[in-house]
């Protein structure tokens, strides 16, 4: 099963977040997006659009996609660029819920 084919499970607090050998292994089907390991780990991605309106209807379609999974991003807008920024906050690092949302959030796009 592909990780966009995937549900977001909840994540209990104190939970373990992935070995970088699986972070690995799992952004290869999510090429689009680059790992930042400054840090607590974190997906980000960076997208432009044609006009700030575009942004955020995008912005929009990615909350409602949020709370079905209830699995929440960091998003922000700059005018017609959008960055999203994926954690597991009660693991202080990355889970495979944030794949599967950057899996859904390409599928998006």
């Amino acid at each position: 099963m592909t990780l966009k084919q995937k549900g977001c499970t909840p994540c209990e607090k104190g939970g373990t977040p992935l070995s970088e050998t699986t972070e690995d292994e799992l952004l290869l089907e999510i090429p689009a997006w680059n790992l930042d390991r400054s840090g607590i780990h974190r997906l980000v991605k960076r997208l432009s659009f044609s006009s700030f309106m575009e942004a955020v209807g995008f912005v929009k379609s990615v909350a409602i996609l949020a709370e079905d999974e209830n699995h929440h991003p960091s998003l922000c807008i700059d005018y017609r660029k959008v960055t999203i920024k994926l954690t597991t906050h009660t693991y202080n690092g990355l889970s495979e819920n944030d794949f599967i949302m950057a899996a859904k959030i390409d599928a998006m796009h």
